[in-house]
């Protein structure tokens, strides 16, 4: 079968990065929208790129409205921004919801109408210039042809597919990263695993996106509880910045399956930052996806060197699962209650986010392909274990 393998044009990768990704910056248009939020401009991490822009007479207007859950509402204000202030091409500073908002925005400016209108269909038209600088290493909405925005309207997260929505070039800086929190480090690196776990184990695998996939998790399993207990080392905080732009190259090639699936409407119903809500329900999804999956698990316990001779597949899938629920327990992954979700408000609602779930299409690339009495399970289950 054939396969069409895509990643961004450039990728600047290690120490002054940025500073490297600025003679192709100069290029990308005259005046840039700079997409981001609050708290990023507060690190100073804003100001820093604003500073080489300057150097390199680029302009720019800053909008830094983009909160952890980015909506329909805020792409319509970066759109009308844009357009009232002449910029001709976007730079998104920040995690997975600035790029994602800026993939959103740049697809509106020139295919027009509404990003809710975007569901499932083809962007026509070349989107501008986009640059996107990860400053958490989770995401890799930087490596992917994705954008997710959520529909206030309806509660609903939108998946927005299109190879238009890859960005032109990719910064991949860990001095950008040094300050992020260790419950976001936590999130966003856990994310960044299942993105990884979901295309290894995906029914749309082939093997270039299994080729990152794997790297990703070994990296992963080698870095993230380093960075957790001690995020100021720069070598870990890179090695998992490659790690997250690895596991997006594998989503945005081989998909995500049934975690993403549940996971969106979590996030929509209840405003659990994304890659939170993926790591409450990593455990019970791997658990579900095993018996499907044996033989990628099996080599993924090679990966990450924890396979001993003579063990069955079934048994090296099984030692993985353990060495993943082991990760997870060191990592002090909130809970459901800890979002302030009560019990019969969720319970309420398992109908509506199975439905979701599976009108996404997510969880049908999963190698064990669920129904939605599987997913109304799952959800159930879920619960249970964190209560």
């Amino acid at each position: 079968m054939a396969n069409v393998f895509s990643i961004p044009r450039f990728v600047f990768s290690g120490e002054n990065a940025m500073a490297l990704c600025m003679a192709h910056l100069e290029s990308m248009g005259t005046k840039a929208l700079i997409v981001t939020d609050e708290n990023i401009v507060r690190l100073g991490y804003v100001k820093k790129l604003t500073d080489l822009m300057d150097s390199a007479n680029v302009s720019y207007y800053i909008y830094d409205k983009i909160n952890s859950e980015p909506t329909h509402t805020m792409v319509d204000d970066g759109v009308e921004l844009y357009k009232n202030e002449n910029c001709d091409f976007l730079v998104a500073l920040g995690g997975g919801s600035p790029i994602d908002a800026m993939k959103a925005i740049a697809a509106v400016c020139t295919n027009g109408g509404s990003i809710c209108d975007y569901i499932e269909k083809k962007i026509r038209h070349p989107l501008p210039c986009m640059c996107a600088i990860a400053t958490t290493a989770g995401t890799g909405s930087e490596a992917t042809k994705f954008s997710i925005i959520t529909n206030t309207n309806t509660n609903v997260k939108m998946l927005l597919n299109d190879s238009k929505l890859m960005v032109d070039y990719a910064v991949l800086d860990s001095a950008f990263t040094l300050t992020v929190p260790q419950d976001v480090t936590v999130a966003t690196g856990v994310d960044a695993l299942a993105h990884a776990l979901e295309a290894y184990t995906s029914l749309k695998a082939f093997s270039m996106s299994d080729l990152y996939a794997s790297s990703a998790i070994k990296r992963i399993f080698e870095n993230l509880y380093e960075v957790y207990i001690d995020g100021n080392n720069e070598v870990a905080r890179q090695e998992m910045l490659l790690a997250a732009y690895e596991g997006g190259i594998a989503i945005g090639n081989a998909s995500v399956t049934i975690l993403h699936g549940m996971s969106r409407p979590i996030g929509a119903l209840f405003h659990v930052p994304h890659g939170m809500s993926n790591a409450m329900l990593l455990r019970v999804c791997l658990d579900f996806l095993k018996s499907g999956a044996a033989s990628q698990l099996c080599e993924l316990s090679k990966a990450i060197g924890i396979y001993e001779a003579r063990m069955t597949e079934e048994e090296a899938a099984e030692a993985f699962v353990t060495a993943t629920n082991t990760l997870l327990g060191k990592l002090n992954i909130k809970s459901p209650m800890d979002f302030g979700i009560e019990k019969e408000e969720f319970f309420n609602v398992i109908p509506k986010m199975a439905t979701d779930a599976m009108i996404s299409k997510s969880p049908l690339n999963t190698k064990r392909v669920p129904a939605k009495e599987d997913i109304v399970e799952l959800y159930e289950k879920f619960w249970n274990e964190w209560e």
